[in-house]
């Protein structure tokens, strides 16, 4: 393993997904035995899609975690899908987390509802009642954070949970992962937390695999923090640290070498 930090982010290079996914889950683990010791329950906010199947599958692996004590959030949801859609985020956590573990509570986001935003506020006002302690990330190939695409991407957003449209290098990613069967079965919205609601998490877990994310990765670390690239904003948070391999750390050569 190697570390680098740039700004406030720290960064885990792993030989692998597997490895860095495992090392992320532990990170998460031992914050959630931290907290639990010193109160009745924690909220968190995980994560969806291929980067963090690895990390999930080392959590409800691991043995002895205290579960009946995590309040459970996520990060965003499609508008207009069902959660028994292949690519419901709803349906993945209900796959890859609840089922696996039994959980003090789970506040889905109903993107199917008929309001969606009335669901905005509500999950909005459930986020500041359960205060969250920890949040599980990942970043998009455009940058994105949750889904706060470039374009609807706000650093001091007013808002804590709104409806956003997705951007084609967004959409054209949920379809190369395989998440859709072509790019015109993308929905175009989605509910999502907003930047702002994510900073006020003290602690973030960013895990960061594969080839695909080699450029976004350059860019997070490098670029100039704005939101062409919603995820510099990372580079800010007072406890962040991103789990990455060396496939996703393939174009840091020369901020590994300084």
């Amino acid at each position: 393993m190697q570390t680098i930090q740039v700004g406030r982010l720290k960064v885990e290079i792993h030989p692998d997904g597997k490895s860095a996914g495992v090392a992320a889950a532990h990170a998460v683990a031992e914050h959630l035995r931290q907290q639990t010791s010193a109160a009745e329950e924690i909220a968190v906010i995980f994560a969806t899609g291929a980067s963090q199947l690895e990390t999930l599958r080392a959590l409800t692996g691991t043995p002895g975690l205290p579960w009946n004590r995590v309040n459970g959030f996520h990060l965003d949801e499609y508008v207009g899908i069902d959660e028994n859609h292949p690519a419901s985020f709803r349906r993945y956590l209900r796959e890859n987390l609840t089922d696996r573990v039994a959980m003090l509570e789970f506040h889905a986001i109903h993107g199917s509802a008929a309001d969606p935003q009335a669901v905005c506020r509500e999950y909005a006002r459930q986020l500041r009642v359960a205060d969250p302690q920890l949040c599980l990330l990942g970043v998009g190939e455009n940058g994105h954070l949750a889904f706060n695409d470039p374009a609807e991407a706000d650093f001091h957003d007013a808002e804590d949970v709104k409806i956003v449209h997705l951007d084609a290098v967004c959409r054209q990613q949920q379809a190369a992962e395989g998440w859709f069967k072509t790019l015109q079965d993308v929905p175009t919205r989605a509910i999502t937390l907003t930047i702002p609601a994510l900073f006020r998490v003290p602690k973030l877990i960013v895990t960061i695999p594969g080839s695909r994310k080699a450029t976004i990765m350059r860019r997070t670390l490098t670029e100039a923090i704005s939101t062409e690239c919603p995820a510099t904003i990372l580079r800010t948070h007072p406890d962040a640290t991103a789990y990455i391999d060396r496939a996703a750390a393939a174009e840091l050569g020369d901020l590994l070498s300084s």
